[in-house]
């Protein structure tokens, strides 16, 4: 399907009536297309008889499961953008992040529950049918790694665009059996894997929550053929996960290109790219053979960009994009006062990414301008944890930085200046955040590296000064 469709609404109750027998849902709770439509459809109804008005946003704050994906069509169905929000982040911080979307209705796992329980409904006449190629469909949020996350705008043509580019890399076909195993609140499962396959008529799965052991037999007992994964699960599976687990698998492409993973696995094909949720879900697309001299940075080379995105390195290293045709990038960030496009007066986006020209159009990702922690897949909100534990009494002065750990990812451990440190009351201050945010050891140091003008911690100094103590927490 070409990125010329009127709205991700229409088109998949136009794939329902093509290809009714499309799968859609978690592995373990499939449903075909035809039979998820007339329930999002009576969702959709119950919404609007609820009170919501088309036009009006949406959050939904819940676990991966099939009704998530009913109740995300339901939503596209009324025309109520939706907003996707990570469920574990604490309530009072997705508290102020929905601040300045001020959603007309909050949607968590009971009423995500509740998806099937409305009936069944033509979809027919249902305002989400008639949106505009433009209108917002969909908001998905920044990582907050350098302040509160962001929602950004993605408009129908938005999604559109992505699929169409990511099914070109892919070679995905109609016959496909698509697996995203990841949380459906980030650009990669629910853009390149679960609207790539809607939109392509490739059948769309996903999993209630990632697990290396139940991988393998889930990808071979489906008949699993693209696999959507992402630099933390793929070395976990290399590390935690034998070849052998894997025997009798058809996955014959993937994303993203890991040497290693492509050789063990016994997989043909692989895609690496660029992206963000700002940069058109992605902006540069490379597909490799896995009888090509890959290289170790595979997962790094974005390739060639997209023909309705344009590409510069600035003086600086950073990445900036700009949209040759309307729709390929993100709308903008929603604020109190509206929505901030983000441009510069040349519609230049600033992606805050490093990156490097290899010849006149193949970009390769260096790393992360910002100063960054992921932990499982997830990345910290660094602004808020050191928010949380400024209320510790006998904390002089603290930062929030990382360690590598031993298996995949990094660690959180927080600097702390403070004689004695109250490591009791530190314990059950961090108790109180998501396992992913938690400080697992504490270094005293007699002083944070701070910015002489502005007084900003230099996190990237903070493994250089001389520790007092450490403290493991776990």
């Amino acid at each position: 399907m070409g990125h010329h469709m009127t709205n991700l609404a229409r088109a998949i109750v136009e794939q329902a009536a093509a290809r009714p027998g499309l799968r859609l849902g978690t592995t373990d709770d499939q449903l075909t297309l035809a039979d998820a439509v007339p329930l999002a459809a009576a969702r959709a109804r119950a919404l609007l008889g609820g009170g919501l008005r088309p036009g009006q946003r949406v959050a939904l704050v819940a676990p991966t499961s099939t009704d998530y994906l009913l109740t995300w069509l339901a939503c596209l169905l009324a025309g109520t953008p939706v907003a996707l929000v990570n469920p574990g982040y604490p309530p009072e911080l997705t508290s102020r992040m929905l601040a300045p979307l001020a959603p007309g209705l909050v949607l968590g796992a009971g009423q995500t529950a509740i998806a099937r329980t409305s009936g069944r409904a033509d979809p027919e006449g249902l305002p989400g049918l008639t949106a505009g190629r433009f209108a917002v469909a969909s908001y998905m949020h920044t990582s907050g790694t350098t302040g509160l996350p962001k929602f950004c705008a993605q408009t129908h043509d938005y999604f559109a665009r992505l699929a169409a580019a990511m099914a070109g890399a892919l070679d995905l076909r109609p016959e496909d059996r698509v697996l995203a195993p990841l949380p459906l609140f980030h650009i990669n499962p629910m853009g390149y894997g679960i609207i790539t396959a809607l939109l392509t008529g490739a059948d769309a799965l996903t999993v209630r929550k990632f697990s290396a052991g139940a991988l393998w037999p889930g990808v071979v007992g489906e008949r699993i053929t693209v696999l959507i994964l992402h630099a933390p699960p793929v070395q976990i599976l290399k590390r935690a996960t034998p070849a052998r687990a894997a025997a009798g698998h058809r996955v014959r492409t993937m994303f993203y290109a890991d040497a290693g993973f492509l050789a063990r696995f016994g997989i043909p094909a692989a895609v690496s790219a660029y992206g963000s949720t700002e940069a058109g879900g992605i902006s540069h697309l490379a597909r490799w053979s896995a009888t090509d001299d890959i290289p170790a940075d595979a997962s790094r080379h974005g390739g060639p960009g997209r023909g309705d995105i344009e590409w510069r390195i600035g003086e600086n290293g950073i990445i900036f994009l700009r949209e040759r045709e309307r729709g390929a990038l993100f709308d903008g960030y929603v604020t109190a006062s509206g929505l901030d496009p983000a441009r510069d007066a040349d519609g230049w986006f600033d992606t805050g990414d490093l990156g490097r020209a290899d010849g006149e159009d193949y970009l390769v990702f260096l790393e992360r301008a910002a100063e960054s922690i992921r932990v499982k897949g997830e990345f910290v909100p660094i602004p808020y944890v050191e928010n949380h534990l400024a209320t510790v009494a006998g904390l002089r002065d603290h930062a929030v930085w990382k360690r590598k750990s031993a298996l995949v990812d990094d660690e959180v451990v927080l600097y702390a200046v403070g004689d004695p440190l109250p490591l009791e009351q530190l314990r059950q201050r961090i108790a109180d955040l998501p396992a992913f945010m938690r400080p697992v050891a504490v270094a005293r140091v007699g002083a944070l590296p701070r910015d002489a003008a502005a007084g900003k911690v230099q996190r990237r100094l903070l493994t250089e000064q001389p520790v007092l103590d450490w403290v493991e927490l776990s």
